[in-house]
């Protein structure tokens, strides 16, 4: 699977992205047809400390699955995504199967 990281408004350093894409990569063994993912990893300009917005998006075969997370860090906010991801995977399979 191809997995694309974008960071807005900060450089991603090369852990994060082995991070991300070590969580993303772990979601296959929830759906076996993922063509590929996209996560976008945002600072958000407030005061608040839970200023990281993360998304993760993946691209099955007729649907586009999306998960957005607001945390402290970007670590936390992709193993959320990648949680709440796993739950949407397995219904789209169940619902697949049931079809």
């Amino acid at each position: 699977m191809k997995i694309f990281v974008q960071s807005v408004n900060f450089n991603a350093d090369k852990d994060l992205v082995e991070f991300v894409n070590k969580k993303v990569e772990g979601l296959e063994k929830f759906h076996d047809k993922i063509v590929d993912g996209e996560v976008f990893l945002k600072v958000q300009q407030t005061s608040e400390k839970e200023n990281k917005v993360t998304e993760l998006k993946l691209n099955i075969p007729g649907h586009d699955l999306m998960v957005k997370k607001e945390s402290k860090t970007f670590e936390e906010g992709i193993s959320l995504c990648a949680d709440a991801m796993k739950r949407q995977l397995m219904k789209t399979k169940e619902k697949e199967r049931v079809a």
